[in-house]
């Protein structure tokens, strides 16, 4: 068995320093949407908390658990954006969907909603939206310069 133990802090002279930068350009060169991940999270946070914040808890039951779902789904992709970028990264069109979904549900959840229950759904959604198709499109201009 071969000595492969090095006694210098020089990592230049390991047998795997190539193989161990190919891994690092991989894992860190689909980091281009790395912006939108806190972005998308703090969405999915507001959303989920919103119904208190804005106090239709009593008034709203059914958007109330609407958007705490849809609030923690959309945090849980960001925080998935975050944690596992290249296996995430095809599901930035789903955010777009949940954008779509969340202006759409103000009037499909709700019943009768105020004002502020619509323009707070409308705004969560168009952010959401947005965010979604930033992070769409920078995943697939990144997906044609690495193919």
């Amino acid at each position: 068995m071969s000595n492969l133990s090095h006694t210098g802090r020089d990592i230049t002279s390991h047998p795997d320093v190539t193989e161990m930068r190919d891994r690092y350009a991989r894992m860190l060169g689909g980091r281009d949407v790395a912006l939108v991940d806190a972005p998308v999270f703090l969405v999915g946070l507001y959303c989920a908390i919103s119904p208190w914040v804005l106090g239709f808890t009593t008034s709203q039951p059914t958007l109330v658990a609407h958007n705490l779902i849809m609030g923690i789904a959309i945090a849980a992709l960001g925080l998935g954006f975050t944690v596992m970028p290249e296996r995430m990264y095809g599901l930035s069109w789903a955010i777009c969907a949940m954008g779509a979904w969340m202006i759409a549900s103000t009037w499909v959840v709700g019943s009768s909603p105020g004002l502020g229950v619509i323009l707070n759904n409308v705004i969560i959604g168009g952010l959401t939206l947005l965010l979604g198709l930033v992070c769409a499109g920078v995943s697939m201009k990144s997906g044609k310069r690495t193919t």
